[in-house]
């Protein structure tokens, strides 16, 4: 094969999960590949639990740069990487996985680097230190976004799920600044937070609206809700009634696929409006 040849062969990479065909990160990642004019495709891979493992080691064989992971592999993903960040290993879940030329496999997450960069982004001086926050939901997103608050300063995260004990086995690992806070009596709690979470189902498209009211928050708060289908959910049309400060699950999706695509296409992406609205409509 002569060099011309080497060079036009195209950059892979894509998203494993099952099902699939909810995931925006193609239309993602296909726009910056499109945008930037670089040689390379961004694949949708509807991959079982069982075929996890061969599935990646094939698709290593294929010359992927890597995937992003979505539900429900994340959590599955860890142990088949050879090695595995800092922050990733304290989540106890993946999200993007790199390939080396030499097969090994890399695992990260970066959900609680988009969820803070999205702030940031909205609200340029926010100021997390010494804060507290409420985390409705007790997944794999809302260990993220609780090891992210605790790394960049805040005074304590309190959890609050249906099932108390999965938000009790989050505020073991993390430590002593994320606290259990009992569902049944989050709706008063919320008049001494900072920033107000969604991290669950409640609000997205298909799903039950959020339940809890937010009516005690003090004026000064910030919602923000990882829902991104719609962009507008339950939660942020309560406490945009309330006058509160908002953010929503858009920039959260587009920060988090920043960090994959610059290591498997060497392009730093720029967030702008326009793939806002492609995510949007």
């Amino acid at each position: 094969m002569d060099k011309n040849n080497i060079e036009s062969v195209p950059f892979l990479a894509g998203v494993m999960g099952h099902p699939i065909s909810h995931s925006k990160s193609p239309k993602l990642h296909n726009y910056w590949l499109s945008k930037y004019k670089i040689n390379g495709h961004y694949i949708p891979l509807s991959i079982t639990t069982d075929k996890l493992k061969n599935s990646i080691k094939s698709l290593i064989d294929l010359g992927f740069k890597g995937v992003n992971i979505t539900i429900p592999h994340k959590t599955n993903v860890l142990s088949l990487a050879d090695s595995v960040t800092d922050r990733a290993a304290l989540i106890g879940a993946a999200n993007t996985l790199y390939f080396s030329k030499s097969g090994t496999v890399h695992a990260d997450n970066t959900d609680g680097y988009g969820f803070i960069q999205n702030i940031i982004d909205v609200i340029p001086n926010y100021d997390f230190y010494d804060k507290t926050a409420l985390i409705y939901g007790a997944g794999g997103s809302a260990r993220a976004i609780a090891s992210a608050l605790i790394s960049n300063g805040m005074k304590e995260v309190g959890i609050t799920n249906r099932t108390r004990s999965k938000a009790q086995i989050i505020s073991e690992s993390l430590g002593a600044k994320v606290s259990v806070v009992d569902w049944r009596t989050a709706p008063e709690t919320v008049a001494e937070i900072d920033i107000i979470i969604n991290a669950t189902s409640m609000g997205m498209v298909g799903q039950p609206e959020f339940s809890q009211p937010i009516s005690r928050a003090k004026k000064t708060a910030l919602v923000v809700d990882i829902v991104y289908n719609p962009s507008v959910t339950s939660l942020l049309k309560q406490a945009e009634q309330l006058k509160l400060q908002t953010v929503d699950g858009v920039g959260m999706l587009i920060n988090q696929a920043v960090p994959g695509f610059e290591h498997w296409f060497q392009k730093t992406p720029v967030i702008d409006d326009d793939i806002r609205r492609l995510i949007v409509d």
